[in-house]
């Protein structure tokens, strides 16, 4: 936008440059059929993410950038202390998949969750897919890229990894959850910097 431009918008619609100024964007929440997403406490949406429909998202959490819960044709439960991170889809199967989350549980980058369960202190990996009616074990990691085929159960503090994902190796329950609970604690942090950004 040059000058002219910045001129022309003020003197043609003042009142709306200024509500513009001291209006903090948000995300996009939107009803359908009859279903309007639930916000937990302390929780931060990033201004373009996407939360439509059959979703309830615990306390504490973030969604990020990009981010699409898409609970239009099924359900979406998430727990307290999620992030889900820049770009990734939940969606699911028109009555045959929902998804649920657990608690501190971060998704990374570019995931795509449909119809999958995750448990407790999970951590699943950028750029991953989950299919329909996957589990995830409570604490187990499945590596960035992989791909969970449906139906496939991930035992608990398990690493998984590669297309189809297959079982690498196990994982203490002290280092899944130490790990994934920095992880999650983490993005806690990253959100209050945003939620503290005031508009000027």
């Amino acid at each position: 936008m040059d000058n002219y431009d910045a001129a022309w918008l003020i003197v043609n619609y003042p009142l709306s440059i200024i509500n513009f100024k001291k209006k903090r964007l948000m995300a996009l929440i939107k009803s359908v059929r009859g279903f309007t997403p639930q916000i937990g406490e302390d929780c931060y949406l990033s201004e373009n993410a996407t939360v439509v429909g059959d979703v309830v998202i615990g306390d504490h959490c973030s969604i990020w950038f990009n981010a699409v819960l898409r609970g239009d044709v099924n359900s979406i439960r998430i727990g307290n202390n999620v992030n889900i991170q820049d770009g990734s889809v939940l969606h699911t199967l028109y009555q045959r998949s929902t998804i649920e989350i657990g608690n501190y549980v971060s998704v990374g980058h570019n995931v795509t969750i449909h119809g999958a369960h995750v448990g407790d202190y999970a951590l699943i990996g950028m750029g991953s897919t989950l299919l329909d009616n996957a589990v995830i074990g409570e604490g187990a990691i499945v590596a960035a890229g992989a791909l969970v085929l449906s139906n496939t159960v991930i035992p608990p503090h398990t690493l998984w990894a590669g297309v189809p994902a297959k079982f690498v190796k196990e994982v203490s329950p002290e280092q899944a959850q130490g790990l994934n609970k920095k992880i999650a604690d983490g993005y806690q942090m990253y959100a209050s910097w945003y939620k503290d950004e005031k508009t000027e």
